[in-house]
């Protein structure tokens, strides 16, 4: 499995997942960079993605919902901040009603993903902040942390292909 440590902090308001791939920097990149791509990961697989806008540049957005297995639709965004190929990209990441709208009362979180080479591999860390503790409690009481692991650990099939 990609994910190799998991950690949040409750005081910090930060969730931070590792993960390692046997693929270059800028092949991990792509997962995220190409839509179709990262509708393959960006869920757990019981909740597959639809990505609907992907504008991966620097004040761009990209919208998605996930699919439950009962045919129930979660809507989400990004905001893309900072993007520096192949290394590292920060965006805000929220839930979104049916039209890609944030959702006020469910929290949103910065973050910021990181791919670095060691021994012809990728370390990747992802790394959000939530803006209160009640915040991160409330996506770790929704299961992140087993969602989040869930998709992450997908990636390595995709590299696979």
């Amino acid at each position: 499995m990609p994910v190799t440590d998991v950690t949040h902090d409750i005081d910090t308001r930060s969730l931070t997942i590792t993960a390692e791939f046997a693929a270059s920097p800028a092949r991990v990149w792509q997962v995220y960079a190409d839509p179709r791509q990262l509708e393959k990961i960006w869920g757990p697989p019981t909740y597959p993605a639809t990505v609907v806008e992907h504008d991966f540049t620097p004040g761009g957005r990209v919208t998605y919902y996930m699919t439950g297995p009962e045919g129930d639709k979660h809507a989400g965004y990004w905001v893309l901040d900072k993007i520096d190929e192949p290394h590292v990209f920060t965006f805000r990441d929220g839930f979104a009603d049916e039209n890609f709208n944030p959702i006020e009362s469910m929290p949103e979180s910065n973050n910021t993903y990181t791919f670095a080479e060691r021994d012809g591999r990728t370390v990747a860390t992802y790394s959000s902040t939530y803006a209160t503790p009640e915040a991160l409690q409330q996506v770790l009481d929704m299961g992140i942390v087993e969602g989040a692991s869930g998709a992450i650990n997908q990636i390595d099939d995709l590299l696979a292909r």
